[in-house]
């Protein structure tokens, strides 16, 4: 392998990885603090809250995708104007989108709420914590574009510093707002929607010092916008097929008893730990796949392809046999609970072959984003949504759980054999 390749996605991809590794830690933070606050109700409404927004913002995710392969291909084509349209165009439609969400906040949360199904003393404290953050979603929604911006731009190093002050900020504000004034959620809630604005600002700021601003008059705007419109409606639908996995997923387990609701929540945190690794690498799949699309440099598109592949491939192998050598005793210290850990065991080894079976997925999905065939990314996850539920009404009747894990590792492989199938034809 090219040395220079491997020196390049190794750079894209590490602040990648750090990013997603301590993001998480924010909302273990919250939860500690609520955790002091003296109920129970307190640390269910920042969960509650917080799943509120991911359900909110996991729609959105199209400003960051849909911004980082544009920008690499006009980077590679060596068109800085076009970049900074792009970055414009974002901008504004989080603007937009973000003022939408604060206007209809409050048929939002209640439909939130109401798909949610919680009790009316952790209901109160959640809807005083959304009302709040619902405040920073332009701010959220305009850091999305800015990290799919700074992705595009061969940038990956400034969301991540970006993620870090914003993760720092919010932990201390919290704890400051909540121990030393008493202001309970809404303490942990103004933390938060701070940490957001102000991590905005701060990236604003270092992207202009960075590249520079461009005023972008309205005729520029809305030229080719037809196209940003088309690649974020594929990239939004798709996200829906995702939501909808994941949703059935959750449910399926609740359905079955808090017991096996705790054991799938248990078993997916080894995806959720292989998907920061694998999401990283992607990352360096978008800039660099777009940046050589855009030079019209077929042979490094081709190289860049099958580094990203490799090393997917060699990741999906050392985390496979780093679970069957420790991933039950990992489990063991993420839960005390006996008898969801012995439950657990039962249904490791579909956790366990999920790194080979889904690395080829991510990959593709990295690559596709930067050469934007947007449309084949929403066809593959169509056919494997279509797959999943198949098999879904199919196993599970009379394998329970089994059956689930069954439909959920059968919807992986189906979507990356079908970017594999149409990698080979766009590649």
């Amino acid at each position: 392998m090219d040395k220079r390749l491997l020196r390049n996605i190794t750079a894209l991809s590490l602040p990648a990885i750090i990013t997603n590794i301590t993001t998480p830690l924010l909302a273990l933070t919250d939860t500690a603090i609520a955790g002091h606050m003296g109920g129970a109700v307190f640390i269910a409404a920042i969960a509650v809250g917080g799943t509120m927004f991911n359900m909110l913002y996991w729609l959105c995710g199209f400003l960051r995708m849909g911004s980082s392969g544009l920008t690499a291909q006009a980077l590679g084509a060596g068109d800085m104007r076009g970049t900074h349209i792009i970055l414009t165009r974002a901008l504004a439609l989080a603007a937009l989108t973000g003022l939408l969400m604060i206007a209809l906040r409050h048929p939002i949360a209640e439909g939130l709420l109401t798909i949610i199904d919680t009790d009316s003393a952790t209901h109160g404290q959640a809807i005083q914590y959304f009302m709040i953050c619902i405040w920073g979603a332009p701010a959220t929604l305009g850091m999305f574009a800015l990290t799919g911006w700074c992705i595009g731009m061969q940038n990956s190093r400034l969301p991540m510093w970006t993620s870090l002050l914003i993760d720092v900020l919010n932990i201390a504000l919290s704890l400051t707002l909540v121990l030393a004034l008493r202001l309970k959620i809404e303490g942990i809630a103004i933390g938060t929607l701070t940490a957001q604005w102000a991590g905005f600002i701060v990236c604003l700021t270092l992207s202009i010092r960075c590249y520079g601003w461009q005023w972008i008059c309205l005729k520029e705007l809305i030229k080719g916008i037809g196209r940003f419109f088309r690649i974020n409606t594929d990239i939004f639908l798709r996200t829906l097929c995702l939501v909808a996995v994941t949703m059935w997923f959750t449910r399926t387990g609740a359905i079955q008893g808090a017991l096996m609701l705790a054991v799938n929540a248990l078993l997916m945190q080894l995806f959720t730990l292989f998907s920061f690794f694998m999401d990283g690498l992607a990352f360096a799949g978008e800039a660099l796949c777009g940046r050589y699309l855009g030079a019209g440099d077929t042979d490094r598109l081709r190289k860049s392809t099958h580094a990203i592949l490799s090393i997917g491939g060699v990741l999906a192998i050392i985390f496979t046999l780093l679970y069957i050598a420790g991933g039950q005793q990992l489990i063991a210290w993420l839960c005390d609970d006996h008898e969801v850990v012995v439950a657990a065991g039962e249904y490791f080894a579909w956790a366990v072959s999920i790194p080979l079976v889904a690395f080829t997925a991510f990959m593709w999905d990295g690559i596709f984003i930067g050469i934007t065939r947007t449309r084949a990314m929403l066809a593959s996850m169509a056919s494997a949504t279509a797959v999943y539920f198949a098999c879904y009404f199919i196993a599970f009747p009379s394998m329970g759980n089994h059956g689930l894990w069954i439909a959920f590792l059968a919807y992986l492989f189906t979507r990356g054999v079908v970017l594999t199938m149409l990698g080979r034809k766009y590649l």
